[in-house]
Order: structure tokens, then C-alpha cells, then sequence
């Protein structure tokens, strides 16, 4: 790849007066996280839900928690660990770089429930999570409208998914759940993900003479929110959407694309500022 796209980029980024990060699934491949892309993906990253035949739509179902809570758990209580144990990579400190050197207002949004934006340090109250976090819990009925953080240890038997015990609503002392968006999911509680909204929607209206700039990370179109909410803003004359993704970074004038992970184009046009 020729120098000519990172160092158009780079200058969108430098004539920029504010940054919209959104990021999809792809994100966290770079730090090791693995990548869900169709069952085979999802298989590959879980051998045993293959075994019982079971997709990752299948196992990201909320039914799980009201007729078997210890395998609803098993594969979200295993999905806890391994985000808590995972190094954010070092494309989430390029970008927080940027901003601290352009001097940027800043603002991320998010598919992922991973928390790894607040791993890397970013304030917790310049993200939105579109689909909620796996580091906080609610109540499975639910019984009342709380959402607390998810301190609980959950350990899990690999050999068939399941874990050991389930967390527990503390007011009613039924079982506790992920305060995420699962599929045919009619009980997530969004008001922690509203007030989110609520801080984008200011942050935007902040915004809205300046110039944007939006650096789209991993958001595939298989689940489109995060493509679409880039695009949607990439609509404005004054913004410019640098898209990063190895396998659909298509995307039209005048914004711009890398075929390639985070880590690579990131520091691609990172390089780009470091020859100034």
C-alpha cells in the first residue's frame, strides 16, 4: 500500500476540530479476541457449542438465563473472563495520542460489550455501547429497572459451558443477567445505553459547525449499526469517515478506506505524523 491514503488521513485527522471513534467486532481481533464471523468463526473460538449444534445467535439467546441459567452463564460468564484477562492493543492509545495532539473533542461508539474502551482509559462518559456491557448486570424477570457493575466471579467448566453457580438479582434473588441487547431479547434494560445516547446526542450538537472526522474500526455489515451510524455522519460536507476493515472496507468519495486491521492502518497513519 502506497503512502498516499495514510497521509490523506493523516491530514483529515489534523484539520479536524473533533473525533467520532466507532467500532465494531473487528476491533478486538488485534488484541486477541476472537472473531464470530458465521458459525465457523463462532465454532472455532467455541469447539463446544459446535458440538451441541449451536450457533452464536443461538447461544447469545436470553432464554438461556430463565430455563438453564448455569449455560447462559457458561458462555457469558466465559466471555467475562476473557475480557477482563484482554490487553487492549496499542491502536486504542494511537488514537487517544490524536486526540491529546490535535487538542480533539472526542467521542466513541460501540457495538462491542467488551469494555475495552474503558480498559484503555477512555472516559466512561464519551462512549456509548449501542448494545449494552457484559460488566454490568440486571435482573432476569427483571423484577425493577436497576443496572449494577458485574463483580461477580464466574467460574466455568469448559467441557460443557456451563458454570459453577449464577448471579444473583440482589433485590429479588433471581438469577442476574448480562445488561446487554441478545437476540429476541425483550427484557434488556437500555436506560444505561439511553443516557449514553443522551451524551452523543450533546456531543454532536456540539459538533455540529465543525469539522468531524470518524475512524470506523472492525464494523462489518452482517449486524450494520455501527456502518450505518459512520455513513449517517459521513453525510455531513464537514466530515470525513476513514473506514478499517480487511474484509468490506468499501466506502465512497470522499471518505476513505484501508483493507486492513486496526493496528496496521492505525499505525500506518501514525507513521505519516511521526516523518512531520
Amino acid at each position: 500500500m502506497s503512502d498516499a491514503p495514510f497521509t490523506e488521513a493523516a491530514e483529515a485527522i489534523s484539520n479536524a476540530t473533533a473525533m467520532v471513534i466507532t467500532a465494531g467486532a473487528g476491533m478486538g481481533v488485534d488484541s486477541g479476541l476472537p472473531d464470530f464471523r458465521g458459525n465457523q468463526g463462532f465454532w472455532n473460538a467455541y469447539p463446544m457449542y459446535e458440538r451441541l449444534g449451536l450457533s452464536f445467535v443461538q447461544a447469545a439467546n436470553p432464554e438461556h438465563f430463565e430455563r438453564d441459567p448455569l449455560f447462559g452463564w457458561g458462555f457469558y460468564g466465559h466471555r467475562t473472563n476473557l475480557y477482563r484477562a484482554t490487553v487492549p492493543h496499542r491502536g486504542f492509545h494511537i488514537l487517544q495520542d490524536w486526540i491529546k495532539e490535535f487538542d480533539l473533542d472526542h467521542f466513541v461508539v460501540t457495538s462491542n460489550v467488551d469494555g475495552q474502551f474503558q480498559k484503555a482509559g477512555y472516559a466512561e462518559n464519551r462512549i456509548l455501547e449501542v448494545h449494552g456491557s457484559i460488566h454490568h448486570l440486571q435482573c432476569t424477570v427483571p423484577c425493577c429497572r436497576d443496572i449494577w457493575p458485574n463483580n461477580e466471579t464466574i467460574s466455568i467448566d469448559e467441557s460443557v459451558m456451563r458454570a459453577e453457580s449464577a448471579p444473583e438479582c440482589p433485590r429479588c434473588r433471581r438469577v442476574a443477567r448480562p445488561n446487554i441487547l441478545m437476540f429476541g431479547d425483550y427484557s434488556w434494560l437500555h436506560q444505561r445505553t439511553s443516557d449514553q445516547e443522551d451524551n452523543f446526542d450533546a456531543f454532536l450538537q456540539k459538533n455540529s459547525d465543525g469539522k468531524l472526522v470518524v475512524i470506523e474500526m472492525g464494523a462489518g455489515s452482517a449486524v450494520p449499526t455501527i456502518r450505518n451510524l459512520s455513513e449517517r455522519l459521513g453525510h455531513s460536507n464537514q466530515t470525513t469517515v476513514i473506514r478499517i476493515n480487511p474484509r468490506e472496507p468499501q466506502i465512497g468519495a470522499p471518505h476513505f478506506s484501508f483493507s486492513c486491521g486496526a493496528v496496521k492502518a492505525l499505525s500506518g497513519i501514525d507513521d505519516i505524523f511521526a516523518s512531520l
